[in-house]
């Protein structure tokens, strides 16, 4: 699984991770074959995580982030949606999430039997950006 996993990762060059606050506070990356986005909207006070996927995800009752690299996180959740390519996820709060991106050397999206890599080179300062921006928008 893990020489898999090493394959697929090999195969997709990361795109940078980029920040914009209009209109709504926004982190994007990941790669060609797996796009990234995280999103607040201050005025529900929801964080919203998009990941696309051009061959979408299996069906699940469970998703997973991994993160590896420097104290390594997983978080998981039953509370996903799969909307032809996208799953997303919505919270209230996303500090784990947050943590991992800007901490982790890669990270996998997990479902089902689908664990789908990608890289969080450079993430740490476009989430520095995503906090100040959301803790902004809050107060």
């Amino acid at each position: 699984m893990r020489m898999l996993w090493l394959l697929a990762f090999v195969a997709s060059p990361a795109l940078a991770w980029d920040f914009r606050s209009d209109p709504l506070c926004t982190i994007e990356g990941g790669t060609q074959a797996l796009s990234v986005t995280v999103t607040f909207d201050p005025a529900s006070g929801l964080y919203r995580i998009d990941l696309d996927r051009a061959d979408g995800w299996p069906e699940s009752a469970v998703f997973a982030l991994v993160f590896e690299g420097a104290g390594g996180l997983t978080i998981t959740t039953n509370r996903h949606v799969v909307d032809g390519t996208t799953l997303s996820v919505t919270d209230t709060g996303f500090g784990n999430v947050l943590r991992g991106l800007e901490a982790g050397a890669t990270a996998l999206a997990v479902t089902g039997d689908l664990a789908a890599p990608f890289a969080l080179d450079g993430a740490d300062d476009a989430v520095a950006k995503f906090r100040a921006c959301s803790a902004g928008a809050i107060a």
